[in-house]
């Protein structure tokens, strides 16, 4: 049986309301360092804190639900907070917050999706980030900007359906992409033939719904 984590971290991440149609399916809460300030604004309880704490602001830390680690360290926040959501027994990750932050860090996130414990989705104060394999249906983002990279060694995709410019039958090679598309029917869909398409599309957050 699946379950899915909630991984909060430092940077800007959203609202409540963006993030409430996640939480209804969502068992195990882990925090990232300053993961926890983010937790806190949202009225969230983690079930655990993990980090070297060089970033939170919060003025007390909740006993017996910390995990502390030293600054030098072989893994950042976010793959500690992964790692700890794996020994909760969860196989899918939502990660929440991350934006606005650190050039560096952001990119790091973003390769997470190259992984085969790739996150369900990222979501940031202003983006919905996902990795689409094979088909995939998005409902309520009409008007919503959205751009498309390849992962890997590349995507092929067969359809689309609801974009101002469509998809149909590209072949992306890395480095390749799309940026600025439109939204402009509900719902939007994509069909990958090979590969993976990272889309990045701006809020209000949508629904996330199987095609058909």
């Amino acid at each position: 049986m699946s379950l899915t984590g909630l991984l909060l971290t430092g940077g800007c991440g959203p609202r409540r309301a963006d993030l409430e149609p996640f939480l209804v399916a969502v068992g195990p809460i882990v925090a990232a360092d300053s993961g926890y300030d983010l937790a806190l604004a949202l009225g969230l309880r983690p079930d655990l804190i993990v980090g070297d704490m060089d970033s939170v602001r919060a003025a007390k830390l909740p006993e017996g639900r910390v995990r502390r680690y030293p600054r030098d360290k072989e893994h950042t926040d976010t793959e500690l907070g992964l790692h700890a959501l794996a020994e909760l027994g969860c196989d899918r990750v939502v990660i929440a917050g991350g934006g606005g932050g650190r050039l560096d860090h952001l990119l790091f996130i973003a390769a997470l999706f190259e992984r085969d414990t790739a996150p369900l989705c990222w979501i940031t104060a202003h983006e919905h980030v996902e990795a689409i394999h094979g088909a995939a249906a998005f409902h309520g983002c009409v008007g919503q900007t959205v751009s498309f990279l390849p992962l890997s060694q590349g995507v092929a995709i067969e359809r689309s359906e609801g974009l101002r410019w469509p998809l149909d039958g590209l072949r992306w090679r890395p480095g390749a992409g799309g940026v600025s598309n439109v939204i402009t029917a509900s719902p939007m869909r994509v069909t990958v033939a090979v590969g993976a398409l990272l889309m990045i599309r701006s809020f209000d957050l949508c629904r996330v719904g199987a095609p058909g």
